[in-house]
């Protein structure tokens, strides 16, 4: 399909394509040969007018159930439908990525890793932090050590001069 260059359809189009390439907005625009500014100016335009939501709020509203039921509906989806089904749930084709590969993961069988810390995991953090400060206070020592070896050294070296004077 080819857009007149400022119509809403191809700012939206070209949205749209920036949301699933992956890239940069930066990169993006290199690529499409499109000014950063302009791009950037499109996401508020749209942002505001309603076009999308942010992708954390809209995706904190679905339930897993409907999240699960949104990847079954949307798997057989051409790109256009894809689009076309996001804009009007408010999501971004990302998200429903992302939901895919959960519910994937989910039938895996391996553990979910998660941000919570175990047990065994905060006390080896704890031994970390204490060794790493061990060996900075050993550190310093030695660099102090060095330091009154050379000024022994510079000492002895100054008295010698004087006595050979």
């Amino acid at each position: 399909m080819h857009y007149q260059r400022n119509s809403s359809q191809f700012k939206e189009a070209i949205l749209n394509k920036l949301s699933q390439s992956g890239l940069s907005v930066r990169k993006f625009a290199q690529q499409e040969g499109i000014n950063l500014s302009t791009l950037y100016s499109w996401q508020k335009q749209f942002n505001t007018s309603g076009f999308s939501v942010s992708k954390d709020s809209s995706s904190d509203k679905w339930s897993s159930e409907a999240k699960f039921a949104a990847v079954l509906e949307t798997s057989t989806l051409s790109e256009i439908e894809l689009s076309e089904y996001c804009r009007k749930n408010g999501l971004f084709p990302d998200q429903l990525k992302t939901w895919k590969l959960a519910c994937m993961a989910a039938n895996t069988g391996k553990p979910v890793k998660t941000a919570k810390a175990t047990p065994s995991h905060k006390s080896d953090k704890k031994r970390i932090k204490e060794l790493e400060r061990e060996l900075n206070r050993k550190e310093k020592a030695l660099a102090e050590t060095a330091a009154l070896l050379v000024l022994r050294k510079k000492f002895n070296a100054y008295w010698e001069e004087k006595e050979d004077s």
